[in-house]
């Protein structure tokens, strides 16, 4: 059941307040307010009392209330996004204003990344980040590079920065900021010692990055159809060591490949992905995000 749409407050009442934001995004993470109200300590009332006052000041609905919860409408989906990177401000300020009276940086830095930019691209530049900066907490998320992927976590104020893939196909998404990283080239790999690689099955993942790789791909006559589709690259490579398949797969992704697998320079005009990372205009400017990229930009080979 959809509620009423509320007359919007003209008055400097309609402004939310953080403790409103809070309660939002909580009823938009449990999908209902006996949860979100078991989770803030609240009673189910209160909470549903603050979400019709919000809907007021927004002059809109922002949950379709039912007997399944609550399912957020288009206008409490933005709005939750919205309330969960003005939520992460408000944090940062804190932290910040801390950090600049104690010559500290300070709190957590929340990072979305693929599986092997999480394996592999990180690992080293979170340790000089933290060596250089003990103070920073960074939480690491591996967010499969599907739809939104890890630049939608950004936009939804899940992350404050996201290790995605980025290019000409794939442009930074509206209203976030980032730069390419690195250029990944593709390979094709195989079993050691096969005497007719591309003469076996192809074995590929769903997160492979055709829409980067397409034009080439459609190119390459000698690539079948997949015989075998996985969840991760990890699964692919496991496949390709026991004799399974060939794959083709981005350097990233080949980093302490197993035993058994051979990796073949597909020449010159072999595909490449391009990583990068995505942030906030407002995040771009916050110190634990700028060492970040400082980090991420001196670790490009």
């Amino acid at each position: 059941m959809t509620a009423a749409v509320p007359a919007v407050m003209t008055t400097a009442a309609r402004d939310l307040a953080p403790h409103e934001l809070r309660i939002l995004v909580t009823v938009d993470d449990e999908r209902g307010f006996s949860a979100a109200a078991k989770a803030l300590g609240l009673t189910q009332s209160a909470v549903s009392h603050s979400v019709r006052g919000m809907e007021r000041k927004v002059g809109a609905v922002l949950f379709e209330r039912g007997r399944r919860g609550a399912t957020p409408t288009a206008a409490g989906t933005v709005a939750a996004a919205h309330a969960r990177r003005v939520l992460r401000l408000l944090d940062n300020l804190a932290s910040e204003a801390r950090g600049a009276e104690r010559g500290t940086v300070t709190g957590p830095l929340r990072i979305a990344a693929f599986r092997s930019a999480a394996l592999f691209l990180l690992p080293p530049v979170l340790k000089r980040l933290t060596a250089r900066y003990p103070g920073i907490e960074p939480e690491v998320r591996i967010v499969r590079e599907l739809g939104a992927g890890t630049a939608g976590e950004v936009a939804e104020g899940r992350a404050d920065v996201g290790i995605a893939t980025i290019g000409a196909t794939s442009p930074v998404p509206a209203g976030l900021v980032g730069d390419v990283l690195m250029e990944e080239p593709y390979s094709l790999v195989h079993p050691v010692g096969h005497p007719a690689p591309r003469s076996l099955p192809l074995v590929d993942w769903h997160e492979n990055c055709g829409s980067y790789t397409r034009r080439w791909w459609a190119g390459q006559e000698w690539i079948p159809e997949a015989t075998i589709l996985t969840e991760d690259d990890g699964a692919v490579l496991s496949l390709v060591s026991r004799g399974l398949g060939m794959a083709i797969m981005p350097a990233l992704a080949l980093n302490e490949a197993p035993h058994g697998i051979e990796v073949t320079d597909l020449g010159p005009e072999r595909p490449t992905r391009s990583v990068g990372y995505v942030t906030t205009a407002e995040m771009a400017h916050s110190v634990s995000v700028r060492a970040l990229i400082r980090e991420l930009r001196a670790a490009r080979p």
